[in-house]
C-alpha cells in the first residue's frame, strides 16, 4: 500500500533522547507482557519456571505496544510544551499498555501503595490484572487517568470531545482501534471535529491505531489502500498525517516527528482564531499509526505466525503448562526487552528513564481532568419556583408541561456560560425547550446560508449541541461531565433506545466508582425523555415505547433514578433535584404536549420530595379504608386514572377511593432493594394489605411488577400500562387500546371491588358504551371526543 502523504524525515529526536525513550517504551512492553502472564518473579531474577505463570491467562497483547507507544511519545510533547493533556485508550482490551507507563509515572504506587515502586509492588501489580479480586482487561474506573474504559467499542473520539470542550487548555488524545472504527457510534462521531471551537475549547488528536485485526479478522480500514483511507478521513473533515513501520528506531523518529506536526498545526488554529475572535471551522489533524498486532511478541509460535496476525490480539503464548518450549519463549521473550537495563536492583524504574516522565498533575495519569468530580463546580442556579404555573385548582387548567423547564434552562445557561450545556438531535424547539436559545444558540462551525437568519438558531458560539446521531450526543455528554461539568440532554421516548448500552455502560462506571474513594464525585447524568408512547398520533407504532425504563432498572440501584412528573411545577422541582446531585443517571420523563396541571409549587415540591403520595384533593376515603386504591404514574396515566375515579364516584356515591401518584418509581420497591425504596410499613400504609389496586403506568406494565412483587399486597396489584397496541390513533384511542383509558380503569375497579362485582354491571354497560362511541368517533372525525379530550376533575 502506497502512503499518500509522505512519512516526515526529520529526526527530532537526538541519540540519547531515542534511546531513552526507547528504553521507556520497552519498560512498558514488559510490564504489559509481565500483567498477562506473571504472579511471581516479576525482575526475572530466576529462570522462569511454571510457579510463576498465572494458572489463568488473561489479558489482551495485540494493541498494547502500540497504546504504549503513543503514550510515550505524548510524554515528550506534554514536557516540551507544558502542556496539559488527558490519553483515551478506544480498544479497551490493550489495557495493560496503559497501565504499564501509568504505573512507571509513579501515580499508580500513589494511589494504591501496595503496588509500590519495588519488586514486591511489582509483583502484586503483575497478579492484580484480570485476577479475581483484582481489576479487569479494560481501562477501568480503577485506572488513574482514566475515562473512558473501552469495554464497548465505538464512544473514544466522543468522549474525548466531550472532554475538550469549554477545557481550552486541554489537548485529549484518543487512540481509535480499527476494530472500533468499524461500529456505527465511532463512524458518526468522526463529526465531532466540526463542534470544536478553537476560541474556548481544548484540542482533540486521534490516533487511529491500524494494526490490522480483530479477534480474527482483518478489519477493514488497515486493508484498503492509504489513499482511499486519507480521502475517508479528509471526507470527514481531518488533515491525515500518517506515520507506518515496524523498525521502532525509524518509527520513533517518525512519531516524533509527526506528533511535532500535529501539535504545531493545533496552537496555529488555536491562536489564529483566539488571536482575531473568530471562532471558525478546523480541519484538525489527525495520525494514522499503522505498527504489527502485537508489535515486538514473538513472531512465531508453533509455527504460526503470531506478531502482525491475528493470533497476536489476546494471549500470543497460551498453554504454557507443561510446555517447556512455550515457557522459555515466553522467558525469551521478556528478556528481549532487557529488564535489567530499565530497572535497578529494587524494580524500580532507573533515574535516567523517570525523567522522561512528567511530574505531578502535568502526568496524563495524575490530570484532574480524568477525575472530573476535583474540578466540578456546582451550578449558579436560579430559583426554580420562579417559573412556576399559577393554578387556583388541581386539574382544570391546560400547559405544556416542558416550556417552563425550557425557561429554567435558559437561565441556568445564562449564569453557567462556561461549564453547562445543552444535547438534544434536533428536538429542542419541538420539545418545546427553546426557550434557551434566547441565550445561547445552536453551535454551528460549518457553512452558513442566507435564510439562516430566519429562525435557524445557529452561531459558531452557541452552547447548545444538535446532531442527529444519539450516540455522538450521549458521548459528548458523558465526556462532559466525566471531566467535571453539567449537562441536559433531551430526546424522544421511542430514540432513546439508541443510546440503551451506553447508558449501561456509564451506570456501570459510576457504580464503580462508588467503591473507589480517590474518584471524586461527578455531576449526573440528566434524561429528559419527551414525546412518549401516549402522545404519538402522527408517528404511529415505531414511535411507541416506553422501554427504557426496563433498561434503566436493570443496573445497581446505587446510580440508577427514574422520575414520572406528571405536570409543569413537578417537572419544574424534579430537574431542579436532578442538576444538584451527583453519581447518578437520572431518567425524566414527561410530554411535552398540552396537558392537565394538577399541583401548585408548594405542592409539587411536598410530592416531589416525598416521591410518592396519596392526593388528597383527588381522594374520598379519610378517615377510613378505600375500596379501591387507584394509581397515576406519569402524565396521560395520571389523567385518565383521574376521569377513571370521577366516573366511578359518578355511578356510585358511597364508592371510596384512595388516589396516588407516583413521581419517583424506584419508591415501589422495598427500601432494603433501592435508596429511595419506602419501607414496608409506609407501602402498606399507602397502598394496603388487601384491597384492590389499579395501576395506572407509563410504560409496561410487568415493569410495576418487577418492581412490587415482594410487596405484602402484591397479589392484589392490578397494572395497566402500554402493551404493543398501536398504530396511528388519537390519544385516547391509543390508550383504549392498551386498556389504561378511564373506562377500562373504571371496570377493573368495578370487577376487583366485591360488592360491585354483580352491583355494577349497569355501569359497566354504561362504561363500555361510552368507550365504544368514543373509538368510533375518532375514526370519523379523527380527532378524541370534545367532552373526554377537554375533560376537567369536576370535584
Amino acid at each position: 500500500m502506497t502512503a499518500t502523504a509522505t512519512q516526515p524525515t526529520a529526526t527530532p529526536l537526538s541519540p540519547d533522547q531515542l534511546a531513552k525513550l526507547d528504553a521507556y517504551w520497552r519498560a512498558c512492553c514488559y510490564l504489559a507482557v509481565g500483567m498477562i502472564y506473571l504472579r511471581d518473579n516479576p525482575l526475572l531474577k530466576e529462570p522462569l519456571q511454571e510457579a510463576h505463570l498465572k494458572s489463568r491467562l488473561l489479558g489482551h497483547w495485540g494493541a498494547s505496544p502500540g497504546l504504549s507507544f503513543m503514550y510515550v511519545h505524548l510524554n515528550r510533547i506534554i514536557n516540551q510544551h507544558q502542556q496539559s493533556a488527558i490519553f483515551l485508550a478506544g480498544p479497551g482490551h490493550g489495557a495493560p499498555g496503559v497501565l504499564a507507563p501509568v504505573y512507571l509515572e509513579g501515580t499508580y504506587s500513589e494511589i494504591y501503595p501496595n503496588k509500590s515502586e519495588d519488586e514486591e509492588g511489582m509483583k502484586a501489580f503483575f497478579k492484580q490484572f484480570s485476577f479475581p479480586g483484582g481489576i479487569g482487561s479494560h481501562c477501568t474506573p480503577e485506572t488513574p487517568g482514566s475515562i473512558h474504559e473501552g469495554g464497548e467499542l465505538g464512544y473514544s473520539i466522543s468522549h474525548a470531545f466531550g472532554a475538550a470542550f469549554d477545557n481550552p487548555d486541554l489537548l485529549v488524545a484518543v487512540a481509535v482501534g480499527d476494530g472500533e472504527a468499524e461500529t456505527g457510534p465511532l463512524a458518526t462521531s468522526w463529526h465531532s471535529s466540526k463542534f470544536l471551537n478553537p476560541i474556548r475549547d481544548g484540542a482533540v488528536l486521534p490516533i487511529l491505531h491500524l494494526n490490522g485485526y480483530k479477534i480474527n479478522n482483518p478489519t477493514l480500514l488497515s486493508r484498503i489502500p492509504n489513499a482511499e483511507l486519507a480521502d475517508l478521513l479528509r471526507g470527514y473533515g481531518w488533515t491525515p498525517h500518517f506515520v507506518e513501520g515496524d523498525d521502532p528506531m525509524v518509527m520513533h523518529q517518525t512519531m516524533a516527528a509527526t506528533l511535532d506536526t500535529c501539535y504545531a498545526e493545533i496552537r496555529a488554529f488555536q491562536q489564529q482564531a483566539r488571536a482575531s475572535g473568530q471562532a471558525t471551522r478546523c480541519h484538525w489533524p489527525m495520525i494514522v499509526l499503522r505498527t504489527p498486532k502485537g508489535w515486538t511478541g514473538p513472531a512465531e509460535v508453533d509455527g504460526h505466525k503470531v506478531e502482525g496476525f491475528w493470533r497476536a490480539h489476546q494471549v500470543p503464548l497460551s498453554g504454557m503448562h507443561n510446555n517447556p518450549t512455550h515457557l522459555q519463549q515466553l522467558e525469551d521473550w521478556m528478556r528481549s526487552y532487557r529488564p535489567e537495563e530499565l530497572f535497578d536492583e529494587t524494580g524500580r524504574l532507573i533515574p535516567e528513564l523517570r525523567e522522561l516522565a512528567p511530574q505531578g498533575t502535568r502526568r496524563m495519569s495524575a490530570s484532574p481532568h480524568a477525575n472530573g468530580g476535583l474540578l466540578r463546580r456546582a451550578l449558579r442556579l436560579p430559583d426554580f419556583r420562579d417559573y412556576a404555573l399559577t393554578l387556583e385548582q388541581p386539574g382544570r387548567i391546560r400547559a405544556f408541561n416542558t416550556k417552563p423547564t425550557g425557561e429554567l434552562l435558559r437561565d441556568i445557561m445564562a449564569k453557567n456560560m462556561d461549564n453547562f450545556r445543552v444535547f438534544g438531535p434536533d428536538e429542542n424547539s419541538s420539545n418545546k425547550l427553546d426557550a434557551v436559545y434566547e441565550v445561547s444558540k445552536k453551535l454551528w462551525l460549518c457553512d452558513y446560508l442566507p435564510e439562516d437568519a430566519d429562525g435557524g438558531e445557529l452561531s459558531p458560539d452557541g452552547r447548545v449541541l444538535e446532531m442527529l446521531s444519539e450516540h455522538t450526543l450521549e458521548g459528548w455528554y458523558e465526556g462532559y461531565v466525566l471531566t467535571g461539568r453539567h449537562g441536559f440532554f433531551a430526546t424522544y421516548e421511542a430514540f432513546v433506545h439508541v443510546i440503551d448500552s451506553m447508558y449501561n455502560q456509564h451506570a456501570k462506571w459510576l457504580a464503580i466508582c462508588e467503591d473507589i474513594p480517590w474518584r471524586a464525585r461527578i455531576s449526573s447524568l440528566n434524561l429528559l425523555i419527551t414525546s412518549t408512547v401516549w402522545r404519538q398520533d402522527h408517528n404511529g407504532f415505531t414511535h411507541q415505547d416506553p422501554g427504557f425504563l426496563d433498561v434503566v432498572v436493570n443496573k445497581n440501584p446505587e446510580v440508577t433514578r427514574i422520575y414520572l412528573p406528571p405536570d409543569v411545577n413537578t417537572l419544574l422541582s424534579t430537574v431542579n433535584h436532578c442538576l444538584n446531585s451527583r453519581d447518578d443517571i437520572n431518567v425524566i420523563v414527561c410530554d411535552k404536549q398540552n396537558h392537565l396541571q394538577y399541583l401548585d409549587m408548594d405542592a409539587a415540591i411536598k410530592h416531589c420530595t416525598k416521591g410518592i403520595g396519596i392526593w388528597e384533593w383527588a381522594s374520598n376515603d379519610q378517615g377510613g379504608e378505600p375500596d379501591a386504591v387507584l394509581v397515576g404514574c406519569g402524565d396521560i396515566p395520571t389523567k385518565e386514572a383521574l376521569a377513571a375515579t370521577a366516573l366511578l364516584r359518578e355511578h356510585f356515591e358511597d364508592i371510596k377511593i384512595r388516589f396516588i401518584n407516583v413521581v419517583d418509581l424506584f419508591k415501589l420497591q422495598p427500601a432494603g432493594e433501592h435508596p429511595h425504596g419506602l419501607t414496608d410499613a409506609d407501602f402498606d400504609s399507602l397502598f394496603t394489605k388487601d384491597k384492590p389496586v389499579i395501576f395506572n403506568f407509563h410504560g409496561y406494565p410487568w415493569l410495576i411488577h418487577r418492581l412490587a412483587y415482594r410487596r405484602t399486597n402484591h397479589k392484589n396489584l392490578h397494572v395497566r400500562g402500554y402493551k404493543e397496541k398501536g398504530n396511528i390513533n388519537t390519544p385516547l384511542e391509543l390508550a383504549i387500546s392498551n386498556e389504561i383509558d378511564r373506562f377500562s380503569l373504571a371496570i377493573d375497579v368495578i370487577n376487583r371491588v366485591p360488592r360491585l362485582q354483580v352491583a355494577g354491571a349497569h355501569a359497566k354497560e354504561k362504561l363500555r358504551d361510552r368507550q365504544i362511541e368514543c373509538r368510533q368517533y375518532a375514526y370519523e372525525h379523527g380527532i378524541d371526543k370534545p367532552d373526554v379530550d377537554d375533560w376537567i376533575w369536576p370535584f
